[in-house]
């Protein structure tokens, strides 16, 4: 598939997700990892990304599709959404989507986080960029 064909794909997930009307409506709050992404990210980028979270449905968490999804990490379900370069993880918490994580595609802090490399939630919140130093730790 083509990248072109892949946008053309997210764009309809994200489509679709905006015309199903949500009959319960979840709060959304941010962790303060997620709350410095923000706060770093454009007008326009946040409200891209908030938007999308906004109307997530219990519907569509039930049944994800592209560009929703999930997975389960020691025993917790979290959810995945994309828009554009950016990945939002969250889970739900009571009636709330409590997103845990902002992070930028193709950084290695997305890379730890996706392939569940052994880090500390800390090393992921700090967003230390120094990717030797990290391989060093590994051998300690």
């Amino acid at each position: 598939m083509s990248r072109d064909e892949m946008m053309d794909e997210g764009r309809k997930g994200l489509d679709a997700m905006r015309e199903q009307t949500a009959a319960k409506m979840y709060q959304v709050t941010f962790s303060d990892q997620s709350m410095g992404e923000l706060n770093k990210m454009t007008i326009h980028e946040q409200m891209k990304i908030v938007e999308i979270i906004s109307h997530i449905t219990p519907e569509m968490l039930a049944h994800p599709h592209e560009p929703l999804g999930r997975f389960t990490r020691e025993g917790r379900t979290f959810f995945r959404v994309r828009t554009d370069d950016l990945r939002c993880y969250f889970e739900v918490k009571d009636n709330a989507l409590f997103s845990h994580y902002i992070i930028r595609k193709h950084t290695l802090t997305d890379f730890v986080f996706r392939f569940k490399l052994p880090v500390t939630e800390e090393q992921i919140i700090e967003q230390n960029g120094s990717f030797w130093k990290y391989l060093d730790t590994l051998t300690k």
